[in-house]
């Protein structure tokens, strides 16, 4: 029997003892400058990308991979993307690809194919749920049948997001409000709830909208949050706690920059790139932990 996504994600995060996710987002002009004689920016980007993962391995159950940074290349940069994932997942570490993809019909299969299902993919995607139930449901099939899991974009971490997601209706409810509801219901059909009481059918919501995050882990009960939005994008761990259950279980905190490229921070100015990376993890596994564990 497949093991349901939320399940194994779930063990890696105890194994790990924190729930937090470094996302690889390769851009070849920050890299340090042990990069400078690689002219090729795909050769670049992925071995830079490859040396974060050893260095990470140890420290955090899951990696998140930015597809945009790869796909910017072409299929150089795709076929980088792909090899990248395949090393985290030979690495031990659970793979989300954030993809964000979505449509209708025939090409949200594909996209569910192509990102699901072939040899090496992702442990799971990030998917965009504002195509509705039909434009989700390849995606959920897919999960369902490969013990795979999938992040629907409820609440995004960027500053705008207000300006779409908060239009409410007649009755006063929030676009984003609705689509969790939606979320919600489609997460508990056959075959996508774990042993461990939650759906491989996750959300992303952004950690820098502390209240919202509280308010959807009611409407959302048996997701799993993937919060973006700690270290560079200012959302504190203390902004990231209404993501969890009481028992510290529901959520896993994403942070990109401000461990991938930690060599630029003045604290680190000192220090070896690698050497910087790794604390910077460290860190975030620490921070994560210690506030879930005094504030909870």
């Amino acid at each position: 029997m497949i093991e349901n996504f939320a399940d194994r994600l779930l063990g890696a995060i105890e194994r790990a003892g924190s729930p937090v996710c470094v996302g690889i987002d390769p851009v070849y002009e920050r890299l340090p400058s042990d990069f400078d004689n690689v002219p090729d920016p795909v050769r670049a980007i992925e071995h830079f990308s490859r040396v974060v993962l050893e260095i990470v391995a140890g420290i955090v159950p899951a990696v998140k991979v930015q597809i945009a940074y790869f796909e910017r290349y072409g299929s150089k940069g795709v076929a980088a993307y792909e090899r990248i994932v395949a090393d985290a997942l030979s690495a031990g570490l659970i793979v989300i690809g954030d993809v964000k993809r979505g449509d209708i019909g025939s090409t949200v299969r594909a996209y569910a194919a192509g990102h699901l299902e072939r040899e090496n993919s992702p442990d799971a995607i990030t998917v965009n749920g504002y195509f509705g139930a039909d434009g989700l449901a390849p995606f959920i099939e897919s999960a369902r049948r490969l013990g795979k899991g999938i992040f629907i974009i409820v609440r995004t971490s960027n500053p705008s997001a207000a300006e779409v997601q908060d239009f409410t209706d007649r009755q006063g409810k929030k676009f984003y409000e609705h689509l969790a509801e939606q979320v919600a219901s489609i997460s508990n059909g056959e075959g996508l709830i774990g042993e461990k009481g939650y759906s491989c059918i996750g959300a992303v919501v952004g950690a820098t909208y502390p209240a919202e995050v509280q308010q959807l882990r009611k409407v959302m009960p048996r997701q799993i949050f993937l919060l973006p939005g700690y270290g560079a994008q200012g959302a504190s761990a203390r902004d990231c706690l209404g993501g969890f259950r009481s028992d510290k279980t529901g959520a896993i905190v994403s942070a990109s920059r401000s461990v991938i490229y930690a060599y630029q921070q003045e604290r680190f100015a000192t220090t070896h790139w690698k050497d910087a990376i790794a604390q910077a993890a460290r860190d975030l596994a620490a921070d994560i932990r210690q506030t879930l564990d005094s504030e909870m």
